[in-house]
């Protein structure tokens, strides 16, 4: 799993000759709403042959467009993934899935619609991850946008996602470049409901999405003194020195959480 995913236009040659360099997880390289739609075109052709080098993930226009349906024709094949903005239903991810089949998909989730179809949405053949698309989320609830505000539209992502039985959903983009606890403080909350991952939109938020995603070295030294104890117990449950009860699920989360700490082959460059 990745824990940044940085977005570039895909009109503007000198942040797609930045991007790949910048340091995130995974790049996505944008046609949808950073690309004005005189420039669409051209950012087809100049994304196609960037993903020569680099086979990122693609952000395309809406499905059941024409724009999506431009899109998917110029970049499927060499794309690593394709990113669906704005999916409100299963629909949505069979009309990309058949024009480009193959290709694991994140669906952005980005309206009331859309919420409440998440589970549907997740169990569609094709979705690796589901996005929260807060920015869009927001104006279309008409909210001001805080944690607590979005608080039941995350929760619903991750429990869509768990059911379905892939990983956890990708957080929202934070817009504002210039309040870096801010960043900090959505990031953790998101984490701590159950997300895995962050949108970024500039390379300096980048640091602080790697900090709050990777396992930190008590999360770790917990993790392994749990399996430790929970395998010397011969899979009993047991009570560790701290005074915490530890069986089958909590050895479990343990597991998971090496996983993730563990150092990964970047799939994406």
């Amino acid at each position: 799993m990745d824990r940044s995913y940085l977005f570039a236009p895909g009109h503007n040659a000198k942040l797609l000759g930045r991007v790949f360099e910048a340091g995130a997880d995974a790049v996505i390289l944008d046609l949808e709403d950073a690309v004005p739609p005189q420039a669409k075109p051209t950012a087809r052709a100049m994304v196609a042959e960037a993903l020569l080098e680099h086979p990122s993930w693609v952000r395309v226009n809406a499905a059941q467009t024409p724009w999506c349906e431009a899109d998917l024709a110029a970049v499927g094949e060499r794309a690593y993934g394709i990113r669906i903005p704005k999916v409100e239903s299963a629909a949505d991810v069979a009309w990309v899935t058949a024009r480009a089949p193959g290709k694991p998909l994140i669906c952005a989730i980005e309206s009331a619609r859309g919420v409440l179809a998440a589970q549907e949405i997740a169990a569609a053949p094709g979705v690796r991850y589901i996005a929260m698309g807060g920015v869009d989320l927001r104006k279309d609830l008409n909210n001001s946008g805080g944690d607590l505000q979005m608080l039941y539209a995350r929760s619903h992502l991750v429990l869509a996602c768990r059911a379905a039985g892939i990983e956890p959903p990708i957080d929202s983009v934070y817009p504002h470049l210039e309040d870096p606890e801010g960043l900090r403080e959505q990031a953790a909350f998101a984490r701590s409901l159950g997300f895995f991952g962050k949108s970024a939109i500039h390379p300096r938020q980048l640091d602080i999405l790697h900090e709050v995603f990777t396992p930190t070295t008590n999360e770790i030294d917990w993790a392994n003194e749990v399996l430790t104890a929970f395998e010397a117990a011969g899979g009993e449950a047991l009570q560790l020195p701290s005074g915490e009860f530890v069986d089958t699920p909590v050895a479990d989360r343990a597991r998971r959480l090496l996983q993730i700490a563990a150092p990964r082959e970047r799939e994406l460059v």
